[in-house]
């Protein structure tokens, strides 16, 4: 893919965000992009190729969404990226002469068609010029946490390099419920006590929960792999209860 674009633009500057998406999921790569993309600057340009239904009917396409640009599969993952926004521009990728062949493998749409336009945006071609229009991306949404004033439930979405488990449990959630945050969490094989501020406020080995850099609740162990030490993957269901009145 790198090859492909660096034929159209040698000058063209990448950055690996991350190859470690599971297989197939999109809900992951979404959480990955949403979580990313704010801190690049106007004008970059993300390739997001996680695509299971490449080969098939699914629509290959290009957006604009707050000053950057999007390619990739219209499988839900940009839908998600937007929470659900219209972006400020869409086409569907309907012109070969852009793509790195006009007959592209059934398998392989990351290297054929979505690497060539992605570079030839970086390069200043506009999106109308390498697509035709459309109104609507293919809709997909995030599941969402419950919560009440004795809880909340709910669910690891990623597992990082760390074996940190992070939730869809947002401080502002947790917040909005209780005052305290002296809670238990039932989460894997293990209860936990506490929200804590960092991680090396346990002792080395001990699991603990805190927020983290997007604010939202993880579950790690302090110099430790949490997934593998407390048997938490992704899905894994999480549940806190609020120990205090709130």
């Amino acid at each position: 893919m790198k090859g492909v674009m660096l034929n159209v633009n040698p000058t063209l500057q990448f950055v690996d965000v991350t190859h470690l998406i599971g297989p197939q999921d999109v809900m992951e790569a979404a959480f990955v992009i949403k979580n990313m993309a704010p801190f690049f600057p106007a004008g970059t340009v993300h390739l997001a190729v996680v695509d299971p239904g490449v080969g098939t009917s699914r629509r290959p396409v290009a957006l604009k969404h707050n000053e950057q640009w999007y390619v990739g599969p219209d499988n839900g993952l940009f839908s998600l990226v937007l929470n659900s926004q219209p972006p400020d521009e869409l086409v569907v990728l309907d012109k070969p002469s852009y793509w790195r062949t006009p007959s592209p493998s059934d398998t392989f749409h990351g290297r054929d068609i979505f690497s060539s336009v992605a570079a030839h945006i970086a390069s200043g071609v506009s999106l109308d010029t390498l697509g035709s229009p459309i109104e609507t991306l293919k809709p997909l949404h995030w599941a969402l946490p419950i919560a009440d004033q004795q809880g909340v439930q709910g669910w690891v979405v990623h597992v990082d390099h760390f074996g940190n488990c992070i939730t869809n449990i947002s401080k502002k959630l947790i917040h909005d419920q209780c005052n305290s945050l002296s809670v238990k969490c039932y989460v894997g094989s293990t209860i936990i006590a506490s929200i804590k501020t960092t991680y090396n406020t346990v002792p080395t080995g001990e699991p603990l929960l805190l927020f983290n850099s997007h604010g939202l609740l993880e579950i790690a162990i302090n110099t430790g792999n949490a997934s593998e030490m407390l048997s938490i993957r992704k899905g894994s269901p999480v549940n806190i209860v609020f120990t205090d009145d709130c």
